[in-house]
């Protein structure tokens, strides 16, 4: 097994759980099996999960075992793991001469993935303007960030936003946990009226109870943060959530993520696969994740833009509002051979 860093300037600065950041910085990591080498990617985001050092030396264990993947069992290093899994089902899968996302359901998978636009938190105007062009653009889902503004201007761009998409859109709210339950509940009622489909996040991320207890509004309850802090089971223990936001680099790997996947779905849960503003090796990654699920929901894949650069050209770009699935073997066949340090 080998790492070797990468750090790619963001087009504009990103706010995070732990704080505003301008680069994504992280680690191809290459794993042989039986002659055949696999690329992944491990990208910690500050706040979700590890930290950039440490994963670098959860990495540099692995490095050193000769099973890397079971040094980093049950460890609170999910970048570093979802790295070094990426890797190992990328040289699995293209030893097996089939797609990433055949190997992961060891049988069909989808040949493309609906996604969404995401619109960040601005004038009520501005919302309406980035909607429509992002229906124009040929997207059927359309996410609006919501929480940084007075709640009056939200219920504003909300109604504003569903105008701009017209019908047929899925309309979907992030607030990442800036309400309370008062201020919840109130702009849950307004997004009703708008035909959101859900609210992610409304609460933070601790507040089983309270997302539990704004279910059944006529809104959808989406938990992305809590899933990330608090783990699958408690999430669905509480009852807390309609939708769950699965992370791959997060959970720890395309296979945890797709664990998770299942768990939910037992229990009535939808799902949906989004990054952590990757590089392009993770990107695809989850791109093949969200490709292994049945009857897939329109996901957070549409991220690439947000960097000012990449690892190497994008195998699987968006267009008309989906993403098609590299047809491999592995992630994406010869695309990620000889990836270098993105210049700047």
């Amino acid at each position: 097994m080998q790492y070797e860093p990468f750090s790619i300037r963001l087009t504009s600065p990103l706010s995070t759980a732990g704080g505003e950041i301008t680069r994504r910085a992280g680690f191809v990591v290459r794993v042989e099996r039986d002659g055949v080498v696999g690329v992944g990617e491990a990208t910690p985001l500050p706040g979700w999960t590890e930290s950039v050092e440490e994963c670098e030396r959860a990495l540099a264990s692995a490095a050193e075992a000769g099973r890397p993947l079971e040094v980093l069992e049950g460890s609170t290093h999910p970048a570093a793991r979802h790295g070094v899994e990426l890797a190992i089902a990328d040289a699995d899968a293209r030893a097996g001469g089939v797609s990433l996302a055949t190997f992961l359901t060891d049988g069909s998978s989808a040949d493309s993935v609906p996604v969404n636009a995401t619109v960040g938190d601005d004038s009520v105007d501005a919302t309406a303007r980035a909607t429509r062009e992002a229906v124009e653009r040929g997207y059927r889902a359309v996410k609006v960030k919501v929480g940084a503004q007075d709640p009056t201007v939200d219920e504003a761009r909300l109604r504003a936003a569903r105008e701009a998409a017209g019908d047929g859109v899925e309309l979907r709210a992030d607030a990442n946990g800036a309400w309370d339950v008062p201020t919840a509940e109130r702009l849950l009622d307004v997004a009703a009226d708008a035909d959101v489909s859900y609210v992610e996040q409304p609460l933070p991320a601790d507040n089983l109870s309270g997302h539990a207890h704004l279910r059944g509004r006529g809104v959808g309850i989406a938990l992305d943060e809590s899933l990330a802090s608090l783990g699958v089971d408690r999430v669905l223990d509480a009852a807390a959530a309609d939708v769950l936001v699965c992370k791959p680099m997060v959970l720890g790997g395309p296979r945890r993520a797709l664990s998770v996947a299942r768990r939910a779905s037992e229990r009535g849960v939808d799902v949906v696969v989004t990054t952590t503003v990757d590089a392009v090796v993770a990107r695809v990654g989850a791109v093949h994740a969200a490709a292994a699920l049945s009857n897939v929901r329109a996901c957070g894949l549409a991220t690439g833009s947000l960097l000012g650069s990449d690892l190497a050209p994008d195998p699987a770009p968006i267009e008309g509002g989906t993403v098609s699935v590299p047809a491999g073997p592995g992630l994406a066949g010869e695309a990620f051979e000889g990836l270098r340090e993105p210049s700047e």
